[in-house]
C-alpha cells in the first residue's frame, strides 16, 4: 500500500509542527479517499508535552464535523517527534487505537524532516506505509 500527500497538506504540518515546537504537534490528515492525504486538519495537544499527545476531545468531533460536510475521509493522525525519529514510540503504539487509519509521524530531528505512515494493528506496527 502507499499513500499521496499533496505538497499543501505536507506543507501545513510542517509548519504546525515547526512552529509548535518544542512541544508535539498534532492533527488529522483528510483525503478525498483513504490513499490521498490533500488537507491537514490542525489540533490542540492538551497535554502540552515534548513527548506525547493527546487530541482535544471537542476539536476531535469539529473535524469528523468538518469531514464529513466537505466530503472528506480521515486518511489518518498526525503527530510530531520534535527531537526524536519518525518511527512509532511504545506509547504510540500503545495508543493507536483505530485500525483502520493511518498514523502519521513527522520527525524534525533531524536537519531535514522525516515524514513516515504506519499501520498499527493491537499495539503492532503491521506495516510501513510508502508516501508518494
Amino acid at each position: 500500500m502507499s499513500v499521496t500527500i499533496t505538497e499543501s497538506a505536507y506543507q501545513s504540518i510542517l509548519a504546525q509542527a515547526q512552529k509548535d515546537a518544542p512541544i508535539e504537534s498534532c492533527g488529522y490528515l483528510l483525503g478525498t479517499d483513504k490513499e490521498t492525504a490533500t488537507e491537514n486538519y490542525p489540533m490542540t495537544n492538551i497535554d502540552h508535552s515534548e513527548e506525547h499527545f493527546s487530541f482535544d476531545p471537542k476539536e476531535q468531533f469539529s473535524a469528523i464535523k468538518y469531514a464529513r460536510q466537505k466530503g472528506l475521509k480521515i486518511v489518518g493522525n498526525w503527530h510530531s517527534h520534535p527531537a526524536s525519529p519518525s518511527r512509532p514510540s511504545e506509547e504510540d503504539k500503545h495508543l493507536a487505537y483505530d485500525p483502520n487509519i493511518l498514523y502519521f509521524i513527522l520527525s524534525l530531528a533531524e536537519e531535514k524532516p522525516v515524514l513516515n505512515a504506519f499501520r498499527i494493528v493491537e499495539g503492532e506496527v503491521t506495516e510501513k506505509i510508502a508516501l508518494r
